[in-house]
């Protein structure tokens, strides 16, 4: 920038992302070494491979009646147990929380984050760098136990399973990712808020049983108010679509129950030429749950952009 005579010259010192990757993989490295989360995820292992198992014996006898084989061992349970997506949206909220709930303020109790950003490491790429590391421990989790599921099923049944089976099992995966990466940053969002690990694992708690318990009973109250019966339907079930549970139930639904065609009311005039019972294109499945798929990526965006702005206006003092 020129002004008369004297030339000044602006450089920008370094990304903001710089030292983001040493950050994530060395919380990486701490989260794999941890007794904390190799008991909590030797337990996610354990109710995995014991669902599958149940469901496994009970599909046996109509291996060869339904092309769908493989999507069953997802879903189908046995008393007393429930199924593997059960298991998994009861598992990875408390995993993720493992993971995330004291991400910052354990740095602040041990009085490292200042000498950590006294380094040339930037507070976006600290905080990016904890996402990513709980964020792909969780990522490594559920590809294996994905894995797990679709080479039990193979060894045991016999059955190759066809290219839709993967491809809904696949992205039922990825919908799981996205819903590890709310609940992970619902825990790194307390984390930042209060100093006290234990103060923001009970919040975090806190807001996982509102939406796996009392969220569809507010729901319910909700859907009175109107006083038209279809507008009390549809603002009951928006209203329970703010939460991720409900989001990652209606993909579940639609993506390993290829006979799925709406996640919500449906007017007969709407099924005119439909063939109930039918299964539904994989590629008409995927747009079904797209809007299911577009909140949980939003959810965690907006969280952790509500995170990242608490953080940098956070004082840190040495």
């Amino acid at each position: 920038m020129k002004h008369g005579d004297t030339t000044i010259t602006l450089q920008r010192e370094g990304s903001p992302f710089k030292g983001l990757w040493v950050v994530t993989v060395k919380e990486m490295a701490d989260h794999m070494g941890s007794i904390r989360i190799r008991l909590l995820f030797a337990l996610i292992g354990l109710a995995a491979v014991s669902a599958i198992y149940s469901a496994v014996q009970q599909i046996r006898s109509v291996v060869g009646e339904d092309p769908f084989v493989l999507l069953h061992v997802f879903t189908v349970s046995q008393d007393p147990l429930p199924s593997f997506v059960a298991f998994l949206s009861f598992l990875i909220p408390l995993g993720a929380i493992a993971l995330g709930f004291d991400a910052i303020n354990s740095e602040y109790n041990r009085r490292t984050l200042s000498r950590v950003l006294a380094q040339p490491i930037y507070r976006d790429a600290f905080l990016m760098g904890k996402f990513l590391a709980g964020f792909l421990t969780l990522a490594l989790t559920l590809v294996v136990l994905w894995l797990l599921v679709i080479g039990l099923a193979l060894f045991v049944l016999g059955v190759p399973p066809s290219a839709e089976e993967i491809g809904r099992s696949f992205m039922f995966l990825i919908a799981a990712l996205f819903y590890a990466g709310v609940w992970l940053t619902i825990a790194m969002l307390f984390s930042v808020v209060f100093r006290q690990p234990a103060t923001s694992a009970l919040a975090a708690l806190g807001v996982w049983l509102l939406f796996a318990i009392f969220w569809n009973m507010l729901a319910g109250l909700i859907g009175q108010i109107p006083s038209n019966q279809m507008a009390q339907l549809m603002s009951q079930l928006w209203f329970s679509r703010i939460s991720p549970n409900t989001l990652f139930a209606e993909a579940m639904v639609a993506l390993l129950d290829p006979t799925t065609r709406s996640l919500g009311p449906i007017l007969y005039s709407q099924l005119e030429g439909a063939m109930l019972g039918t299964a539904l294109p994989f590629g008409q499945s995927v747009l079904l749950v797209w809007p299911q798929f577009t909140g949980l990526i939003a959810e965690v965006i907006l969280l952790f952009t509500g995170t990242y702005i608490i953080f940098q206006r956070q004082e840190i003092r040495a």
